[in-house]
């Protein structure tokens, strides 16, 4: 893969290739006269770019990185009451939260500017490595520097970092699970989106092949169930359950809905 830079970026865009190389992903530096739209639709294919806005994936045209400050907008709106996601996942009470299918990240902040302390696993290292781009340019800005504090990153598979938490009887408020490829629809055969995606999420797709995640979900659930006192799964409003399982309470929306799972052992009990 390809890393692509203008020669005024020269040591940060070194500064990723190492970091990336540490996290077993070799890249060619390529520098370039002008990192332009020109430039990306010339060059189509899936790659690396490190520009004045930091680390992005690159291809067909289109640049992405997760835009945490693009989503102040939505932070500054947003009340425990206003978001569906914050009652799923009782963010009044101030959780400890895992947030198992890191995607963009902006499930995460929000929770996080709303309260909660998350730990946010991510197990691709490029995708990890662009949310930790984010996460540090966040932390220069004055409304989210608070926000991303309460945001822990762990360069991990979900799986094993839940069976992790298992082994050392460590448990949690909460583990929030969004599988980003929806499993089956009603009738159990595979779903294909009917809608454009946006251009963030086509561009996450090539970078995260779709053969062998589509039954990751199912296997995080019953691992998330072990160590959290609630599992809080995000779905399309009409897909089925996750992991065939009847949830134990819902929010519906007009597009998703959260499927909430409860476990009685580890709550603790209400004293009077």
């Amino acid at each position: 893969m390809y890393l692509y830079s203008e020669p005024q970026f020269t040591e940060k865009a070194q500064h990723y290739v190492d970091v990336l190389f540490l996290r077993g992903v070799a890249v060619q530096l390529e520098m370039i006269e002008k990192l332009n739209a020109r430039f990306l639709r010339l060059n189509p294919e899936l790659a690396l770019c490190v520009d004045g806005d930091g680390l992005s994936l690159c291809a067909n045209g289109m640049k992405m990185q997760p835009d945490w400050q693009a989503e102040i907008p939505r932070l500054k709106r947003a009340s425990l009451k206003s978001e569906m996601i914050a009652r799923a996942c009782h963010i009044s009470e101030k959780p400890t939260l895992i947030d198992a299918t890191a995607g963009l990240g902006h499930d995460t902040l929000l929770m996080a500017h709303l309260g909660a302390e998350v730990t946010l696993i991510e197990r691709h290292p490029i995708l990890f490595s662009l949310l930790e781009d984010s996460k540090n340019k966040a932390l220069q800005d004055p409304f989210l520097a608070k926000v991303v504090e309460r945001i822990h990153l762990v360069f991990s598979d979900s799986a094993r970092y839940l069976q992790q938490q298992i082994d050392v009887k460590n448990t949690v408020d909460v583990v929030y699970l969004d599988p980003m490829f929806p499993q089956r629809d009603q009738n159990q055969q595979a779903v294909k989106k009917q809608a454009q995606v946006k251009k963030q999420m086509q561009l996450l797709h090539m970078l995260l092949p779709e053969d062998g995640e589509m039954d990751l979900g199912d296997y995080l659930l019953v691992l998330a169930q072990q160590i959290a006192k609630r599992v809080v799964v995000k779905r399309p409003r009409h897909a089925v359950f996750l992991n065939d399982q009847v949830t134990d309470h819902q929010w519906q929306g007009d597009a998703c809905r959260f499927d909430a799972y409860f476990n009685s052992k580890l709550i603790e009990p209400i004293v009077e």
